[in-house]
């Protein structure tokens, strides 16, 4: 299927998902940090015409490179963090009116799983 060349744009797309995948599952880190450069950069530069969504993640990635490259000098991640407030929002959006602070943090707690009663 990868062959065909109106099957770039997955071809492209999964490359980019195996090199970001090795990357961060390198246990070594300069050499996670390289490939993970390196697909920046391939992103950047090297794209067939037509993969704008594919260039657009390049832009991005080659804008917050630095931001992106210290995972893996520091293997710090804010994705819990992320996944934490994503609940809040969602129970901010599937609960409102809550007028007693104290209520609506026990409730915070309970749909978080910080709290089992």
């Amino acid at each position: 299927m990868f062959l065909a060349d109106n099957h770039v744009a997955v071809a492209v797309t999964w490359w980019v998902y195996q090199q970001d995948i090795a990357a961060h599952a390198d246990p070594n880190r300069q050499r996670g940090k390289t490939l993970l450069t390196t697909v920046i950069d391939r992103l950047r530069t090297g794209l067939p015409a037509g993969l704008d969504e594919l260039a657009t993640l390049g832009r991005t990635l080659h804008r917050r490179r630095d931001d992106v490259l210290a995972y893996f000098d520091h293997r710090a991640s804010n994705g819990p963090t992320e996944a934490i407030n994503g609940r809040l929002e969602a129970l901010r959006r599937n609960a409102p009116g809550f007028r007693n602070p104290v209520n609506y943090r026990i409730r915070s707690l309970l749909h978080c799983g910080a709290l089992a009663l």
